[in-house]
């Protein structure tokens, strides 16, 4: 019996607040205040709610309104103060200034505070726990798997798996991004950590320091990122060979299987295509850094999301089309973050397996030569093509060119 009181009553508890969050909320009664902003106006905002302000959006003052230059106080301008800066922050007022382009116009605007608290909650946590859990599962993955080691009998012989210019690319990519990896940490991370640990003096250094590496290193790495794309972006086309090695894993949690694949297997291929796509990306938010209001990028994008109605299917309504020069570059700081963190994950995946992960993967990028059987078990059609080529050494009597399927 009283298990039913108990649901009856939260029942009857719970059909007016259905009711009250199905219905619209009401507006506050303003006459109190002539029309201006209430406490629950005040209130509602700092809870993160939506409040309609258009109620004062507009009153900015009118021309009409200004006292007689006879009278006791003077004129006005028809704008009391609190009006001036109301319409400094919706950008109603025209601001004239000496020097600066449309930016400089721009004193106040409410997005600020946004990106400030998004970039120090939720872009930071969520960035920390992608790089600390994808440490740990490739740790985990470690315990379990071991390492992946050579499986058949080493023959002595060599086989050239990348010229010194494909190395040359490769490390100018990876070892730049490396040093903008930690160099950008350091900017988002070192008020968090640096401060507490080593003072406010020691993070000034630190980060002006990281500031001035991050921004001169970048060209390194977009020239890298350009090389690699035109050095193997024929190698890295999908063809029917890639989902063969996808349906067993490409052997890496099984031992003794080793798939057929030929220059780059399915795995590295969807390693390049996210460093390319992932990179281009942050090139282009960091260059929209590089040189600020100059090369706006997201209310175009916006319009083109829009068109698509994309943001409506998912819940987002309409994005802003129009934005100031400000939040163009607060969005950007914030795509280049994020972008950042997804690539950092994605190359301390790859950093192991060419690592610790597997004997005689870091041989590749390392000399370039690279173990006749090694290729045989993990680029079996690479290394056929080599031989029919004559660039590699025939098998021996009775051994297949590459593994069977």
């Amino acid at each position: 019996m009283r298990a039913l009181l108990s649901m009856a009553l939260c029942l009857m508890l719970a059909v007016p607040l259905a009711a009250q969050e199905g219905a619209e909320a009401p507006q506050p009664d303003r006459a109190a205040t002539g029309g201006a902003q209430t406490l629950e106006d005040i209130l509602a905002r700092q809870r993160g709610e939506k409040v309609d302000d258009s109620f004062r959006r507009g009153a900015t003052g009118s021309p009409d309104d200004a006292a007689g230059m006879a009278s006791q106080l003077g004129t006005l301008g028809g704008a009391s103060d609190a009006e001036v800066w109301r319409a400094l922050r919706y950008g109603l007022e025209d601001v004239k200034v000496s020097s600066g382009g449309a930016e400089s116009r721009v004193l106040i605007q409410d997005a600020g505070m946004w990106w400030l608290e998004f970039r120090k909650g939720p872009l930071a946590t969520y960035g920390a726990w992608l790089m600390g859990g994808t440490l740990a599962l490739l740790a985990l993955f470690y315990l379990i798997r071991g390492k992946i080691r050579i499986d058949g009998e080493k023959t002595g012989r060599t086989v050239t798996r990348f010229q010194a210019v494909e190395r040359f690319g490769h490390w100018l990519m990876a070892g730049s991004f490396v040093v903008l990896a930690i160099t950008g940490l350091i900017v988002l991370f070192g008020r968090m950590v640096i401060i507490p640990l080593m003072g406010h003096e020691a993070f000034s250094t630190i980060a002006l320091g990281s500031k001035w590496v991050h921004n001169n290193i970048s060209w390194a790495f977009m020239l890298g990122l350009v090389m690699v794309f035109f050095m193997w972006v024929l190698h890295n086309l999908p063809n029917r060979t890639d989902l063969k090695w996808l349906a067993v894993g490409g052997g890496i949690f099984t031992k003794g299987v080793h798939p057929p694949a030929k220059k780059f297997n399915a795995g590295q291929k969807l390693i390049f295509w996210s460093v390319i796509v992932f990179g281009a990306s942050i090139s282009a938010s960091g260059l929209s850094l590089l040189f600020p209001f100059e090369l706006p990028m997201f209310a175009k994008t916006f319009v083109i999301l829009n068109d698509t109605g994309v943001p409506q299917a998912l819940g987002l309504g309409v994005l802003p089309e129009t934005l100031a020069p400000h939040e163009e570059m607060q969005l950007a700081t914030l795509w280049h973050t994020i972008v950042a963190f997804i690539l950092i994950a994605i190359i301390l995946a790859h950093i192991y397996i060419g690592s610790v992960g597997m004997e005689g993967a870091f041989d590749a990028m390392g000399s370039g030569e690279v173990e006749e059987q090694w290729a045989r078990e993990h680029h079996g059609l690479w290394l056929e093509e080599l031989q029919e080529k004559g660039h590699a050494p025939e098998p021996a009597p009775g051994k297949a060119a590459h593994p069977a399927e």
